[in-house]
């Protein structure tokens, strides 16, 4: 909004040009804004003959679905689509992994999604080894650095599941 109606540049441009935002995430976010439906967000179909590069091949689908919601709720908050920003939190909600966790308890705290932000920590206070797999991730170290204050919240929930 202050990019169009303030005393920014963009009020008087043609284009406006987003730097900070993935092509597909914005071009999803559009596709929301304009027909009110969410992008597909799930895994395609398969037809590998290999069992192995099946695996493979579903583990990067979920991976990069994860990773698209995970963008599109950032865009979402920032946009103020509260409604699109709910959607992609349950879809984050419902495919919360130990590879996950950490980053989208990180994500949920960052973008004010309190739901989100107890799914992740009852995933991860669940069982000491689910702790303990979380606690060795890249995403626990940037859980970490960019929200010392959820670790915290995080060891009382532990400390208060025993």
């Amino acid at each position: 909004m202050a990019e169009f109606f303030g005393d920014m540049k963009e009020k008087c441009s043609q284009c406006v040009e987003i730097k900070d935002m993935d092509a597909e995430v914005f071009k999803a976010l559009l596709q929301f804004i304009y027909t009110d439906t969410m992008p597909e967000l799930r895994q395609r179909e398969w037809d590998a003959e290999d069992e192995a590069e099946y695996e493979q091949q579903e583990e990067a689908d979920a991976k990069a679905v994860t990773v698209m919601a995970q963008h599109l709720l950032a865009a979402a908050d920032r946009c103020g689509l509260d409604r699109l920003k709910h959607i992609c939190a349950g879809k984050l909600s419902s495919s919360i992994n130990v590879d996950t966790a950490a980053t989208t308890l990180a994500l949920a705290e960052q973008h004010n999604c309190p739901e989100l932000k107890t799914r992740c920590v009852q995933f991860i206070i669940r069982t000491p080894a689910t702790l303990d797999a979380v606690l060795a991730t890249e995403g626990y170290k940037h859980l970490e650095a960019s929200c010392p204050l959820v670790v915290i919240d995080l060891l009382k929930a532990a400390h208060g599941r025993k």
